[in-house]
């Protein structure tokens, strides 16, 4: 093989790997709202899923014309309302059923409220950062009007994390409860496709670092796993160091989704520290 042919196969083999690289950044820029916001993968049968126990399917409108699928449970006796923002691959049912009829939150009267993020089962719209803002804004003016003046719990799941951190930027909340948060949706796409460009071409960077610091929330807790293979435990580790005061749980053992509730008995610690009552019903 003479120099000439050598120096052609390089060349051409240079190309198509420019050229591969390219299509598959193109294909992540395109696709990439259906890699962060999975609705594809969920069954059409929970928007018409019988509600859990104490709950009522309601329709919760935005500003910007989408009807929200939603779980709501009114609070009694003064009892802070818990707005729930679920994961991405996941829908209101098992979010909602557990604050309302699960220790130790049952018994307490607490109010619950959780939504199908718009493009999400029984929800209108398609789902973008900006759009999951506007639903939780929704969210929050539907207890304004069905419990004006009840206290708020913003807790968040992964994803939901994300869109409860920014929830408490427009609302005061008695606690901000976290679990698996990532740092931000742009760190993640760093770590996740090193070799893209993310800074670049992420739509919707969800920076929970930038936004805890001004959360109007009074307590701020962060459950996290060590096993988390999804969301590493370091990006709820450095979330939490984002804000003096904020109480993190690694939890050894937990993953991605057994995390969820086990710091439940300290959130519903700090919400009854917060109304003066330090026993509470359970």
């Amino acid at each position: 093989m003479n120099t000439i042919t050598l120096l052609g196969i390089l060349r051409t083999a240079a190309l198509v790997a420019v050229l591969g690289y390219v299509v598959v950044v193109g294909l992540l820029y395109l696709f990439q709202r259906s890699l962060i916001y999975p609705t594809w993968a969920l069954a059409a049968e929970a928007a018409v899923r019988l509600p859990p126990p104490g709950l009522e399917r309601v329709a919760v409108a935005t500003t910007d014309g989408q009807r929200l699928a939603a779980l709501w449970k009114p609070p009694r006796d003064g009892a802070p309302v818990i707005v729930s923002f679920h994961g991405n691959a996941a829908t209101p049912h098992p979010y909602a059923d557990r604050f309302a009829n699960e220790a130790p939150w049952a018994g307490g009267g607490y109010g619950v409220l959780v939504v199908a993020y718009r493009g999400y089962p029984g929800s209108t719209g398609r789902p973008s950062e900006a759009g999951l803002i506007e639903d939780a804004r929704a969210a929050l003016a539907f207890v304004a009007g069905r419990a004006p003046g009840a206290p708020l719990v913003l807790h968040g799941h992964s994803l939901g994390a994300a869109v409860a951190v920014a929830a408490a930027l427009e609302a005061e909340a008695d606690l901000l409860y976290l679990e698996a948060p990532f740092h931000s949706a742009l760190r993640m796409a760093r770590e996740g496709y090193p070799a893209v460009p993310a800074g670049l071409l992420l739509k919707d960077t969800f920076r929970n670092d930038l936004r805890l610091p001004d959360a109007r929330a009074r307590d701020v807790l962060i459950a996290h796993g060590e096993l988390d293979r999804i969301v590493p435990v370091a990006h709820g580790a450095d979330l939490a160091a984002e804000r003096v005061g904020t109480r993190f749980v690694r939890v050894p053992g937990a993953d991605h989704v057994s995390i969820l509730g086990v710091a439940d008995q300290e959130a519903a610690r700090l919400v009854r520290e917060r109304r003066g009552d330090p026993q509470g019903a359970e």
